[in-house]
C-alpha cells in the first residue's frame, strides 16, 4: 500500500510511472489527498474539542469544590454540548479514515523504473536464456499422457475425489514429489535460509497484510464459517509472521523458506493450455521470502535470481527469464521476474517461478518497520519468489527425460527418490 504522504510528495511521478500499468491514478490521488486533508482537519478539531472539554471539567471540578454550583452547572451544559460534538467528530474521523484506508488498497504499487510499458504477457522481456532444448524421440508425448502410461499421476480419480485440479499422485510419481520438495528445502537451507512449517489457513488481517485482499479475494478460497482463507502461497503466512513487528538493523537480512501446498480457484481457467499439471487448484510449492534494508533489497533480488538458476542448471531443463512488463506486473511488486522451462512435447514455455521485490508496499500494510542509524522508524522491504513450483517443474521433468525405455531421473534426484528410472 503506498503512504500518502509519499502520494503528496511525489504525485506526478507516481501518476507517470502507474501509466506503465495503464492505471489512471490521476482521479483516484487527487480523491486520496482530499480525504487526507479532510482527515487531519477532523483530527485537529476533534482534539481541540477534547481538550476544551477536559478543561472545563477541572474548572466544573474546582468551581464545586468552591461553592460555586451555578456556574459549574452551566458548564456542564457546555461540556456536554462537547462531548456531543467529540462523539460525531469521531465518527466522521472513523468514516474518512476508513474510506481512506479502502481507496488506498485500490491502487497498485509503484513499478520500478526497468519494468517495460506493457499491455500483456506478450509485451514482457526476455533477459536471460539458458540450456539446450533436447530433441525427443518421434512419439514422444505430453506430460498427462505419460502420467497415464506410466502410472504416476491420477488426474481422473482426483477429479472423482475432490474435482478437476487435484490429481492424485502414484507411487513413483509420488516419491519424485517428495524428492522435489525435499531438494528444493535442502538447497534453500544451504543458501542461509531459516526452514518453517506453516498454517495452511489465514486470516482476514494475513490476507490484507500481503496485498491477496481485496485484489485477489474471488480467487482465494474462503472457509466463509471461520472467516478463514486457504493460502495461495507461503509467501502469505511467512511474510505475516512479522506483522507489527518492531525491527532492528542487525536483525536484517530476515531469510524464510517454507514448504506448503497452495490453493488457487484460478477462475475463469479453461482449455487445451491448462491441461494436466498445467494449471491446478492445488499444488505443491517450495517459497523463499526475504525482509531487507530499503537499500539492499535490489542485491537480495539478483541473489534470489540466481538461487533459482541454480536450481533449474543442476535439474539440467532449459529455461529462460522474463522481465514482467508494467500490465503483466503484479498488484503488490515493484519488479517480477518470471523463470519459464521449455516443455518439449507441448512446444511451449511454462511459467516455474516469478520472484518479486515488493519495495516498502506491503510492509506498509503490515506495519512492519525497523529502527535506522538515526533511530528513526522505517519501513522495511520484502521479497519473494518460487524457488520452486512443482506441477510445472514436474511437467517438464516427465516431458524433456523421456525416452523410449521411460523417463529419466534428473540426476541430482536421483538420491532423493532412490530410483533412476521411471519405467
Amino acid at each position: 500500500m503506498l503512504q500518502v504522504n509519499k502520494i503528496a510528495e511525489h504525485k506526478e511521478e507516481y501518476i507517470k510511472a502507474l501509466k506503465k500499468r495503464n492505471f489512471d491514478a490521476e482521479s483516484v490521488f487527487n480523491e486520496i489527498l482530499s480525504l487526507d486533508e479532510t482527515r487531519r482537519a477532523t483530527q485537529a478539531e476533534l482534539d481541540n474539542t477534547l481538550a476544551n472539554s477536559n478543561k472545563m471539567s477541572r474548572e466544573i471540578g474546582l468551581m464545586f469544590k468552591n461553592g460555586e454550583h451555578q456556574k459549574a452547572n452551566v458548564l456542564k451544559e457546555k461540556t456536554s454540548r462537547l462531548k456531543e460534538e467529540s462523539k460525531q467528530l469521531s465518527e466522521k474521523l472513523s468514516s474518512t479514515v476508513t474510506e481512506l484506508q479502502n481507496l488506498l488498497y485500490t491502487v497498485p504499487n509503484i513499478p520500478h523504473e526497468s519494468v517495460p510499458a506493457g499491455k500483456s504477457e506478450e509485451d514482457n522481456e526476455e533477459v536471460y536464456k539458458e540450456g539446450d532444448i533436447p530433441v525427443l524421440a518421434e512419439g514422444s508425448l505430453p506430460h498427462w499422457e505419460l502420467a497415464k502410461k506410466y502410472d504416476i499421476i491420477d488426474f481422473e480419480l482426483g477429479n472423482k475425489i475432490t474435482g478437476a485440479g487435484f490429481p492424485v499422485y502414484k507411487g513413483k510419481g509420488a516419491r519424485l514429489q517428495r524428492a522435489l520438495i525435499s531438494y528444493f528445502l535442502d538447497k534453500a537451507t544451504e543458501a542461509g535460509y531459516t526452514e518453517f512449517q506453516l498454517p495452511l489457513l489465514v486470516n482476514e488481517a494475513s490476507g490484507y497484510g500481503t496485498g491477496q485482499l481485496p485484489d485477489k479475494e474471488g480467487q482465494m478460497y474462503h472457509v466463509t464459517e471461520d472467516d478463514l482463507y486457504l493460502i495461495p502461497t507461503a509467501e502469505v503466512p511467512v511474510t505475516n509472521m512479522f506483522r507489527d513487528n518492531l525491527m532492528s538493523e542487525k536483525d536484517f537480512p530476515v531469510m524464510c523458506t517454507g514448504y506448503t501446498p497452495c490453493f488457487r480457484r484460478e477462475a475463469g481457467s479453461y482449455g487445451a493450455h491448462v491441461r494436466g499439471l498445467n494449471r491446478l487448484h492445488q499444488f505443491d510449492k517450495v517459497e523463499i521470502v526475504r525482509l531487507e534494508k530499503p537499500q539492499n533489497s535490489y542485491a537480495a533480488l539478483d541473489s534470489m535470481v540466481d538461487h533459482v538458476k541454480g536450481l533449474l542448471k543442476e535439474l539440467k531443463l532449459p529455461y529462460r527469464i522474463l522481465r514482467l512488463c508494467g500490465g503483466d506486473l503484479g498488484f503488490t511488486a515493484a519488479l517480477t521476474y518470471d523463470f519459464e522451462v521449455f516443455s518439449t512435447a507441448q512446444d511451449r514455455w511454462l511459467e516455474i517461478s516469478s520472484v518479486s521485490n515488493f519495495e516498502n508496499f506491503q510492509a506498509n500494510r503490515l506495519k512492519l518497520r525497523y529502527k535506522n542509524k538515526e533511530n528513526n522508524k522505517e519501513l522495511a522491504h520484502t521479497l519473494n519468489g518460487s524457488a520452486l513450483a512443482l506441477p510445472r517443474v514436474l511437467a517438464g521433468i516427465l516431458e524433456n527425460y523421456q525416452t523410449p525405455e521411460g523417463i529419466k531421473v534428473p540426476e541430482v534426484l536421483v538420491p532423493y527418490c532412490g530410483f533412476e528410472m521411471i519405467d
